[in-house]
């Protein structure tokens, strides 16, 4: 076996891990990476054929952390920031075979469509109304408490598919959304809360997080190229296989080490077995992975940790050269779960970002699947292509379905859902940290799952580390 001593072993080279090696680097902490698949960035991944440039992971992220745009400054003549145009705005929601707008005013809100005349009357006291006493709540229990049934199905649950292609019946609020689980505890209502937040002050680091839509100019694997560049590839290796992390008990004579090492993570590369002694390992896997990858837990605890449920979601890249359906003018659609159709949304990908498709023609992504119809994600894929033409046929006004460009890509472990076991997993990850020392637990198991979750969690790893070194 090939033996090599650092400070700190990370496991897994996507956004959060690489984030985490960036910042390690800056504050002069030796790592090394490791990542089972052939690539850096895990399930970030842009393509190029025949003028379109399309993503077989996320499509986009959000600002809604400061770290982002800070990190993507630190990057600057390596990549850049590609904010949404202003169409990225515009959100529509499907209901009874026509798209309608998402409204964005009060006065849209009074015409739209979308809810019921009670349920806009409704919202006129939402101010009025108590605040929640139980903090398991979920969120379809909030919105019907708060807002009423008709937000619930077309205006919460499309957002809640389009985020986390999940259930707002599972999904509890204070973990999945705790933005909006505040405003409502802190303020005591959506809307008062919402109107209060706008007045408050906020320094220059927090101007930065503007919630706008962003990617990258050339798709999103330059930002991860960019990180690689800056990290130094050498510090990374890939294609390893049979990852395993044994830790030194307390008591146990340390090994014969100038760094210290407290844990030794095993794996195989090239056909050569290596085990590598550190400090620290972070993990930043999936929940699935982490009993095979860290097997000094007991049963307890890897059940605890791996309670999580991920939704299962199929998605489509279609190009077209020449685009001959209605106006492409927003940022996408969203499908409610009610209106029982086998797409949970479209993006219109080449309305708002550059580049993406020849001048003329259109780029969209469809998804399929979710927590609630997750057989979708694995159809044969004849039975895909008869959906995806059916549905967009009748979502986007063409008279016939015949794409340049037809990619299809399905997940597994698509997108944790932070439904009540969230607590429990919580607790464990905590108890293992504090068990053994010099165990951080990150990955998309807790703290968020947009990108910018993932690269305040990664940043905040590297200060972690640094703080016990």
């Amino acid at each position: 076996m090939k033996k090599l001593e650092t400070q700190v072993v990370i496991v897994g080279a996507g956004i959060t891990g690489l984030t985490t090696a960036y910042y390690l680097k800056k504050k002069g902490i030796d790592f090394v990476v490791i990542e089972k698949s052939a690539h850096a960035g895990g399930v970030i991944s842009t393509h190029h054929e025949n003028g379109f440039v399309y993503e077989t992971g996320p499509n986009t992220g959000v600002l809604s952390q400061p770290d982002t745009a800070e990190l993507i400054e630190e990057m600057k003549g390596l990549c850049e920031i590609e904010i949404a145009n202003a169409e990225a705005k515009k959100r529509w929601i499907w209901k009874s075979g026509a798209w309608q707008p998402l409204p964005s005013g009060f006065k849209a809100a009074v015409k739209t469509p979308l809810f019921t005349m009670g349920d806009k009357l409704r919202i006129l006291a939402e101010p009025l109304r108590a605040k929640g006493k139980n903090p398991d709540e979920t969120l379809a229990e909030l919105v019907l408490r708060r807002m009423g049934r008709s937000f619930l199905d077309y205006a919460i649950d499309p957002f809640i598919l389009g985020i986390y292609s999940g259930d707002p019946s599972y999904l509890v609020t204070r973990y999945a959304l705790p933005k909006l689980y505040n405003l409502e505890q802190k303020y005591g209502s959506f809307i008062g809360g919402a109107v209060r937040k706008g007045f408050e002050k906020k320094d220059e680091r927090q101007k930065k997080a503007t919630g706008e839509v962003f990617s990258v100019k050339g798709g999103l694997t330059s930002l991860i190229d960019a990180l690689v560049q800056k990290i130094g590839s050498e510090k990374i290796m890939l294609n390893v296989s049979g990852v395993s992390v044994s830790a030194e008990e307390k008591g146990l004579k340390r090994l014969n080490s100038s760094i210290g090492s407290s844990f030794t993570t095993r794996f195989v590369v090239g056909g050569e077995e290596v085990g590598i002694h550190s400090k620290q390992v972070i993990t930043t896997t999936g929940s699935h992975d982490l009993p095979e990858i860290l097997p000094f837990m007991s049963k307890s605890e890897a059940a605890a940790v791996n309670n999580l449920l991920y939704a299962k979601v199929l998605q489509a890249s279609i190009g077209f050269n020449k685009w001959e359906g209605i106006p492409l003018d927003a940022f996408g659609g969203l499908v409610p779960f009610k209106e029982n159709r086998d797409v949970l949304g479209i993006l219109f990908l080449s309305s708002f970002l550059s580049g993406r498709a020849p001048e003329g023609g259109a780029l969209l992504s469809v998804f399929m699947g979710g927590v609630r119809k997750p057989d979708l994600a694995g159809l044969p894929e004849e039975e895909v292509l008869s959906i995806l033409t059916k549905e967009v046929k009748a979502m986007t006004g063409l008279s016939d379905f015949k794409p340049d460009l037809l990619k299809i890509t399905r997940y597994t472990h698509a997108i944790p859902q932070y439904g009540l076991s969230t607590g429990d997993r919580l607790e464990a990850v905590e108890s293992l940290q504090k068990k053994y020392p010099g165990l951080l637990i990150g990955g998309n198991l807790h703290g968020g799952i947009g990108m910018s979750d993932r690269i305040k969690q990664g940043r905040g790893l590297a200060e972690t580390v640094a703080a016990l070194n």
